[in-house]
């Protein structure tokens, strides 16, 4: 009985020193919350916060937290600039950003270079879109690591897909003009060329971004080249106008897309796109192998909204792990837990690869329909879904790297 005193005393002792060490782990996410890609930036800031209740509900850091706290870039790379320097200002460590590989450029210079200047206050940039391929290769950074495959992984699973359908034999490009769409323009030509280079290239086009409200002169132009096929990389308001064009002039080619399931596409597709819309993407909402079911239904009780970014599951997942097995939130030992690290996530296990900070994961071809009783989940509710047609392991998609990593 008289050690009972002492003993509690010291647990006591050890759960208030726990206490004292644990912190809250804030990431400031840097996305359009306002204008025309509001509703996208919108939704995967709510995403990312779900994912981060989530982990400190079952302490994937430890004892540590994690919050999302989100920032108006209004999609600019000046913007995205200016709020990068205010975050750094009120002690942010851990940065997120997506929409746009113009503005993740602007902000893996901008960090490098913080971070250059100012060691013992570095900054990690979890990149969970922007999927320009130089972010991996020519201008690959230590401290920036990326959670979406990359344009050229998505379009090497994307003609592979495409490569067997003696169907297609005429392909309009139409995309947005700047790093992302120009890349995917780059690689559609390249790697079709390698795979059918008896496939047409029947135009080649690059729109500003977010400034055309009325696609149909681009729609015209695609219906007069007598392609059976389009490939796009628009996302958001830009490929909702661009869908909604094509079903108003009744355009029958196929559509080969990145991103028709994100906020607005699917309502603007509803039954016009089935069977003729495909996406390649790192999730299936559901499926066979679809997992995160609680995750999705949870995000449509409370926001009445579609959860589809699964990036944010790994993100905050690897990071919490990295937190949690290094015993520290210190950005530097973090990022260093990262390289290699293998994680379970929505789509399985997958891996970033220390090479480039690339991460190496599964990718699906799915295909739009009508629902039925094994795929009921239904975007937007319009009474449609995304049918799994192809998966594609992470080896298959998996692009070389020129990246030449300079580590602290």
């Amino acid at each position: 009985m008289k050690n009972i005193r002492p003993l509690t005393l010291a647990v006591s002792l050890a759960l208030m020193s726990v206490a004292a060490q644990a912190e809250t782990v804030k990431i400031a996410f840097i996305d359009p919350l306002s204008g025309p890609f509001a509703p996208v930036g919108q939704n995967q800031l709510k995403s990312f916060q779900t994912i981060a209740e989530l982990a400190n509900q079952q302490k994937w850091a430890g004892e540590h937290k994690i919050e999302v706290v989100g920032f108006d870039n209004k999609a600019s790379p000046q913007e995205s600039l200016t709020q990068l320097k205010a975050v750094i200002d009120q002690g942010y460590r851990y940065i997120t950003q997506g929409n746009g590989s113009g503005a993740g450029l602007a902000l893996l210079d901008a960090i490098n270079k913080h971070n250059d200047r100012n060691p013992g206050k570095e900054v990690i940039y979890l990149i969970y879109a922007a999927i320009d391929p130089d972010m991996t290769n020519s201008k690959c950074s230590f401290w920036h690591f990326r959670f979406d495959a990359n344009s050229d992984m998505k379009m090497e699973a994307l003609t592979t897909y495409m490569a067997p359908n003696k169907d297609i034999k005429s392909v309009y490009i139409i995309g947005q003009n700047y790093a992302f769409g120009q890349a995917v323009s780059r690689a559609a030509k390249e790697y079709l060329k390698r795979k059918r280079p008896d496939i047409k290239i029947a135009g080649d086009d690059l729109h500003p971004i977010a400034q055309v409200k009325d696609f149909s002169p681009y729609i015209a132009k695609i219906k007069a080249s007598g392609a059976d096929t389009v490939i796009t990389g628009n996302w958001g308001s830009d490929l909702a106008l661009l869908i909604r064009a094509a079903k108003d002039a009744d355009l029958k080619a196929n559509f080969y897309t990145y991103y028709a399931v994100t906020t607005g596409v699917p309502t603007a597709m509803g039954a016009a796109g089935a069977d003729r819309v495909k996406i390649v993407g790192n999730w299936l909402i559901n499926g066979d192998v679809a997992t995160g079911k609680d995750i999705v239904e949870g995000y449509k009780k409370k926001y009445n909204d579609d959860f589809y970014t699964a990036q944010t599951h790994s993100a905050i997942g690897m990071l919490s792990q990295a937190i949690k097995q290094t015993r520290t939130t210190d950005p530097v030992k973090v990022a260093f837990a990262m390289e290699g690290a293998k994680f379970q996530s929505l789509n399985g296990g997958v891996m970033m690869n220390k090479v480039d900070h690339q991460l190496q994961q599964p990718l699906y071809i799915t295909r739009w329909q009508k629902t039925d009783a094994k795929h009921p989940y239904s975007p937007e509710n319009t009474g449609m879904t995304l049918m799994p047609v192809q998966e594609y392991p992470a080896y298959v998609a998996s692009t070389p790297t020129s990246c030449q990593m300079k580590r602290p």
